[in-house]
């Protein structure tokens, strides 16, 4: 589990962002993340090998395609496939493995983090992102039901 400290720690620092599994239909969550996360100045590479671009970027048919450095890659795939992706981002030389929500594999975060690898897992960029620098009312998220103010009830 990633604390507070390592996730802002990432989200500063790191801005490019290779999203494995990126699909081009709108409504697919990991469209929505990388959208989000595009919006806010990082730089989204999406690696699908279905595509030629997506959100206005060339797509990548694999990791090692990429031609330039990456620092994330964030996986929108099966807990099966991580271990080979975590290879992968450690032959390019990535800063940080970041499995999505719902995705946790020991051996793909050993891999990882054997070389040297931040490792995060069962976490979303955007909900990360938007929870720690104030982006919950992107999107109609901030519908202010939630609040830390304890509510009095009605009489």
């Amino acid at each position: 589990m990633s604390d507070i400290r390592v996730l802002k720690q990432v989200l500063k620092q790191h801005r490019t962002i290779a999203v494995v599994g990126l699909s081009a239909d709108w409504f697919r969550p990991s469209y929505f993340a990388a959208k989000y996360m595009q919006a806010h100045g990082y730089r989204i590479v999406p690696v699908n090998p279905k595509y030629s671009s997506i959100l206005d970027e060339t797509c990548y048919a694999s990791l090692a395609d990429i031609p330039f450095p990456v620092d994330i890659v964030d996986v929108f795939r099966k807990p099966a496939d991580t271990p080979l992706i975590a290879q992968q981002a450690v032959d390019i030389g990535a800063k940080v493995l970041w499995l999505q929500l719902g995705l946790v594999n020991l051996d793909a975060e050993r891999i990882a983090a054997q070389a040297g690898l931040t490792v995060i897992m069962d976490r979303c960029v955007k909900i990360e992102h938007a929870r720690l620098f104030g982006g919950l009312g992107w999107f109609g998220v901030n519908t202010g039901v939630i609040s830390a103010q304890r509510q009095t009830p009605p009489q």
